[in-house]
């Protein structure tokens, strides 16, 4: 069977994620400059040959400048020496109406393996004669196993930033020509 290739449509995905701030509100940020590959057989993801995902770090958008430059910074990112993160899939996994990603996320130079929960919208035609693809990907790291150490601490002892990371991901793949 041929070898699908699928691009991501920017303008309907948006890769997000969540930490506690105070340990009483959550912050979110995103990413606004990222690539996602993926490949397939044919049309079925259950046949996933290929998925990669890299986010230019340098786009991180938290609604704060100040913030993210903070983020940008060697007590966060650092990137003058990790300009991106990445994500490369292992194995995709379908179990009924459920389904798995697992794969690697490297952040600033540390691989661990990470396990996403993924919800698959379908596959449409769309308006223009093409085919497009939806997923939603959610899961969880821990900040500190990925050398993300920097924190705070209040005059009562608790912390600035949480260790736990929501992540959540709208993705529209474009079936390539």
């Amino acid at each position: 069977m041929a070898t699908t290739k699928w691009g991501i449509d920017p303008v309907h995905t948006d890769i997000t994620f969540k930490v506690k701030h105070l340990m009483i509100t959550t912050v979110t940020g995103r990413f606004n400059k990222y690539t996602v590959e993926v490949e397939t057989e044919g049309n079925d993801f259950s046949n996933t040959k290929k998925i990669e995902f890299t986010a230019d770090i340098n786009s991180i958008d938290t609604g704060n400048e100040q913030r993210n430059t903070h983020l940008r910074s060697a007590d966060f990112f650092n990137v003058d020496k990790n300009p991106q993160l990445k994500f490369t899939g292992t194995k995709y996994e379908i179990n009924g109406d459920e389904a798995k990603l697992h794969g690697n996320l490297t952040i600033g130079g540390i691989t661990k393996p990470i396990t996403l929960d993924v919800e698959f919208g379908g596959i449409i035609k769309d308006p223009w004669g093409g085919e497009r693809a939806g997923f939603n990907i959610r899961g969880k790291l821990s900040r500190k196993e990925f050398g993300l150490l920097y924190n705070a601490v209040t005059e009562a002892g608790g912390v600035v930033v949480g260790d736990e990371v929501k992540i959540n991901a709208d993705l529209e793949l474009v079936k390539e020509a």
